[in-house]
C-alpha cells in the first residue's frame, strides 16, 4: 500500500522545517530514500531531520564518507545519513554492514539501490517548485509501517 502526499518548500527554511516536522513519525528502523537533482534540497531535508530528532551534528552530505550516525543527544534514535552517489549496487550496499535497524536511516542518492533494505520506507522526491528558489517534495509511503501514520498532516503545516 501506498500513501503519497506533495507539499510545496519557498525556499531552504522550508525544506529544514519539513524534516523537523517529519522527525516525530520517525522511528528506529525507518528507512528514508532521498531522490533529487544535486542542489535539490537531500541534505537540507536531513538536517531537518537530525534537528527535530535531536541528534549531534552538524548535518553534512557524506558523500565521501558514504555514511555518518549522528547519536541521540535525547531519548530518541541516531541518526544514519547514507550518500549512495557512488554506490554501484544493492550488494555494495550490503557489504557496508550500515546497521540500519538502531537507527533512522536517510539515503541520499538511494533509489535503486537501498529498498531491499525495507520493505516499509518513505521515498521523498524533492524537484524544483514554481519559484526560483522553492521546490516541491513528494513523499510516498511505501508498506504497512506507514499507514494511517498522519503524512497528510505535514502538508500546509
Amino acid at each position: 500500500m501506498t500513501e503519497s502526499v506533495t507539499i510545496d518548500l519557498d525556499g531552504p527554511e522550508a525544506t529544514v522545517e519539513l524534516g523537523r516536522r517529519l522527525a516525530p513519525l520517525l522511528r528506529s528502523g525507518d528507512l528514508v530514500v532521498l531522490t533529487g537533482e544535486l542542489g535539490a534540497g537531500k541534505t537540507t531535508l536531513t538536517r531537518g531531520i537530525g534537528e527535530g530528532l535531536g541528534v549531534r551534528g552538524p548535518i553534512t552530505s557524506p558523500t565521501f564518507v558514504i555514511a555518518r550516525r549522528h547519536p541521540s543527544l535525547a531519548a530518541g534514535p541516531a541518526l544514519l545519513h547514507v550518500d549512495a552517489y557512488r554506490v554501484g549496487s544493492p550488494a555494495e550496499i550490503d557489504d557496508l554492514d550500515l546497521g540500519v535497524d538502531d537507527a533512522v536511516t536517510v539515503v541520499e542518492w538511494g533509489a535503486g539501490c537501498v529498498e531491499h533494505l525495507s520493505d516499509d520506507r518513505l521515498d521523498i522526491v524533492l524537484a524544483p517548485g514554481r519559484s526560483d528558489d522553492g521546490r516541491s517534495a513528494v513523499i510516498h509511503a511505501i508498506g504497512s509501517r506507514w499507514q494511517g501514520c498522519g503524512l497528510s498532516s505535514l502538508v500546509g503545516a
